[in-house]
Formats: C-alpha cells, sequence, structure tokens
C-alpha cells in the first residue's frame, strides 16, 4: 500500500487562489493527516502485537484509521470512548458505523467514572502485545508519515515559479502542524494552523509535549469557538466551499480554517496558498444531518 504522492490541484475561492494537496486521495480507509500519522506503523512488522489500543471521540477519524490499520495487520482493536449515545448505537452512522464495520470493538467507559486514557492505564492494563495509540495519532511515531508529505511539498515547489509559499491546515492534536513546520520552514515555507480542539495556548502546549520548541503561526477566530458545536457560519462556509472548489472538506474542521485563512490572506496575498487536505469525509455522514435539522439548510443552500 503506498501512502504517498497525492496531486495538487489548482482552485478559487472567494478571491483567494490557492493549491490543494489532495490527501483525500491517499487511499479509501487511509486519508489525510491520519493516513500520514500511522503511516510508520502500517510499514513496520509488529510481529509481536496482536491487539491495537487507543480512545477519543465517539466519531474520531483516527478511530477509524486505527480500525483500517488493524484489520489489514490482522490484529484485534479497542477504542475507548467516554460514551456512546443511544440514538447513534441505535442507527450508526459516519466514523462509528464504518469502525463497528471493520470489526472493531468500541467500548463506553462513563460507569468508571475515568477518563478514556486512564481506563486503560489502570483497568485495561495492556501488556507487551498490545500497542497503544494516543488520541488523534498524537505521538512521535507521526514525524515518519508527515515528513514525508514535507517532502512532497517542497518537491512540488521546486516546480512552480512563485518566490514565497505557505501551508495551511487546520489543527486537532496539532501533530501534522508542528511536524510540517518542522520540515518545511527551513526552506522559508511558513505553515499556517488554527486550534480546532481548545485555544492557542492549549495548541502550544501540545506542541510543546511532543518535544519540538519551534512552532507554526496559530490564528484564531475573533470569538470563541467550542469543538463539536454547530455553527451556522461552518456550514455556510462549507457549502460555499463545495460550490465553488467542487470539492469536499471536512465539516468539524475546514469552515473554521478558511474563516480564520480568509482574513489571513489578505494581508498575504504574496504568497502563494498550499492547502492540505485533511480528508475526514466520513464524518460528514453524521454532522450533516445535525446542521440540516438545527438550520433547516440543504446542500444546495447558502444561508
Amino acid at each position: 500500500m503506498k501512502l504517498a504522492d497525492t496531486p495538487i490541484t489548482q482552485h478559487d475561492f472567494d478571491g483567494v487562489r490557492f493549491y490543494l494537496k489532495r490527501d483525500d486521495q491517499l487511499h479509501s480507509h487511509f486519508s489525510g493527516n491520519k493516513a500520514r500519522k500511522f503511516m510508520a506503523l502500517l510499514e513496520q512488522p509488529l510481529t509481536h502485537i496482536d491487539t491495537l489500543i487507543s480512545y477519543g471521540s465517539i466519531q474520531s477519524n483516527a478511530m477509524y484509521s486505527l480500525s483500517a490499520l488493524a484489520a489489514i495487520k490482522g490484529w484485534k482493536f479497542e477504542f475507548y470512548v467516554d460514551h456512546i449515545p443511544q440514538w447513534l448505537s441505535d442507527n450508526p452512522k459516519g466514523n462509528f458505523r464504518a469502525t463497528l464495520d471493520m470489526g472493531a470493538e468500541i467500548k463506553a467507559v462513563n460507569e468508571f467514572q475515568l477518563h478514556p486514557r486512564d481506563y486503560i492505564e489502570q483497568i485495561r492494563q495492556p501488556n507487551d502485545h498490545c500497542l497503544v495509540v494516543p488520541e488523534g495519532g498524537r505521538f512521535k511515531h507521526a514525524e515518519v508519515g508527515i515528513k514525508q508529505l514535507a517532502r512532497e511539498i517542497l518537491s512540488w515547489t521546486r516546480y512552480e515559479n512563485c518566490s514565497e509559499f505557505a501551508v495551511a491546515l487546520p489543527a486537532g492534536t496539532g501533530t501534522t502542524a508542528l511536524y510540517l513546520h518542522k520540515y518545511l520552514a527551513p526552506h522559508g515555507i511558513e505553515v499556517v494552523t488554527c486550534p480546532c480542539v481548545g485555544g492557542a495556548e492549549y495548541l502550544k502546549q501540545q506542541f510543546a509535549d511532543l518535544g519540538e520548541s519551534s512552532f507554526p503561526t496559530i490564528l484564531e477566530l475573533p470569538a470563541k469557538h467550542h469543538f463539536g458545536h454547530l455553527y451556522k457560519a461552518d456550514y455556510i462556509m462549507w457549502l460555499k466551499l463545495l460550490k465553488q472548489t467542487h470539492v469536499e472538506f471536512d465539516l468539524l474542521y475546514d469552515p473554521m480554517m478558511w474563516q480564520c485563512l480568509i482574513p489571513w490572506h489578505t494581508e498575504n496575498s504574496h504568497k502563494t496558498l498550499i492547502y492540505v487536505h485533511q480528508g475526514g469525509l466520513l464524518g460528514n455522514e453524521s454532522m450533516l444531518p445535525r446542521y440540516e435539522r438545527k438550520f433547516g439548510l440543504t446542500p444546495l443552500e447558502e444561508s
């Protein structure tokens, strides 16, 4: 399985010309930043491992990618969440549905009054045959695949007649943005991101926990943006992106990034913008009905 060399396509959005690194096209089961993060695990033999364990949200993109990784490796996969809503259990959608289809076990730990991470450490107690992946793939192993992504971007820029480049992508754990910055900054390429989970200070702490001291540029919205909440502005931005670029983006992360990016571009229009597609499109399967129920909008409407 080759997880590399995705195309770069040109687009215009609200007066911003940009290039799109199509990491959503990596593989049907591995796409976006999760494929890059887990590439090292896919390539290593790890013959002593028989069980893969992780934790996070019930619609985590990482959950689905890890379930596919476990299936390929022939491992059992356990994923721990705080709770599973009854409506989702009765009618599985999105990453939750796809992960179950891969044969994974998704276990709720709320009755133990422990964070899933603590439940794994204190009660599950993995042995030497288990591989535990932190939430969202925020670990040093991720650097291998993201370094490869940086190489691909650098290779492409060498053939473009532009003086300055900037690479943009939203941040959950911030792992992808951090390692892209590590390998692109020495070549004069700015990496721009925004914190979709928590604020700028929380994101900086996530960066520091990975042992790095130089960070990408962090943009923020004027008002606090709560992760997983529904915002009409996000939905309208997502629809506009779809209509103008003819590319589907992730509803949870990309609309917030573009709301930060458009004003940033006003001050940095001299830079050639490369946007890294994060994949995560399975999550739209569950997000879209929520938006349509709350705002009464359809994918053909902008407001």
